[in-house]
């Protein structure tokens, strides 16, 4: 973890990949998965966001942990051709949990960040128990010299954690034993509502010199009310159009987004 705290921006906007080529959505034109990547990710940044993150939101069902190298050479190549299109930090998730990939994707792309479901702790998901690997991470970092932050939630979404402990504890754990540059709170599931009362407890445990993220639910309505606690918010449904996930997305909810995120 750094010295000195990382921030991406106030509104972090998503990309989400349709399904790559091995997934059962897999439609056959690769070429139609990074245009698509590259015009979401011109709208997010003219519309003002921050930072984009990029997702294989489309290869449900999800991968625990390790996938395959078709997964990590389709997103090395979508997420290079995004970054060559903006002049925006660039993050990089590789659901469900594999930051190693994540990792390597970003320091092969020229990304800034990586965005690690489960880091610290365990969890019970739709893919079976997910493990934290703090400690693969942060060496690999180290032995490829990648200058690439790692954003990591505290309770991911579409999952339980296996811990009764305070989240603010928790979330403590992340940005220090397991050496985290921000933490994310998010709400039960994409799209949904990151409670108040969470984001509240996470701040107070790991004091204002923490970066803190929300990491699902944002919206024009309430992003000013997070903005008062946290730092920046990752940014997907609420930036699509009719505000669906999967649709693409729309400059002018970007605008209205973005917005609301200078009057906090």
């Amino acid at each position: 973890m750094s010295d000195t705290p990382w921030v991406p921006g106030p509104v972090i906007g998503m990309v989400h990949l349709p399904a790559l080529p091995g997934a059962p959505d897999y439609d056959g034109d690769r070429d139609a998965i990074r245009e698509r990547a590259v015009a979401d990710a011109k709208r997010l940044e003219s519309g003002g966001v921050d930072a984009l993150l990029v997702e294989n939101f489309g290869d449900a069902p999800f991968y625990p942990t390790d996938v395959p190298d078709h997964v990590v050479s389709e997103m090395t190549a979508a997420v290079g051709d995004v970054v060559d299109a903006v002049s925006v930090a660039v993050g990089v998730n590789v659901l469900r949990n594999d930051g190693t990939a994540a990792l390597s994707v970003a320091a092969a792309a020229g990304a800034s960040f990586v965005r690690v479901n489960v880091l610290a702790g365990a969890a019970a998901t739709d893919q079976g128990l997910i493990e934290g690997a703090a400690h693969d991470l942060l060496r690999l970092r180290e032995r490829i010299d990648a200058d690439v932050a790692i954003c990591a939630d505290v309770d991911v979404k579409h999952a339980t954690p296996l811990s009764d402990r305070p989240i603010g504890e928790r979330a403590a754990d992340v940005l220090g034993r397991a050496g985290a540059d921000a933490v994310i709170v998010s709400g039960a599931a994409t799209g949904a509502e990151t409670p108040a009362a969470d984001l509240r407890a996470v701040r107070k445990a790991v004091g204002e010199g923490a970066t803190v993220l929300v990491g699902s639910g944002a919206t024009a309505e309430t992003l000013p009310d997070l903005l008062s606690v946290a730092d920046g918010a990752i940014v997907g449904t609420a930036l699509k159009e009719g505000g669906e996930t999967t649709a693409p997305v729309d400059r002018e909810r970007v605008e209205r987004v973005v917005a609301a995120a200078k009057r906090r």
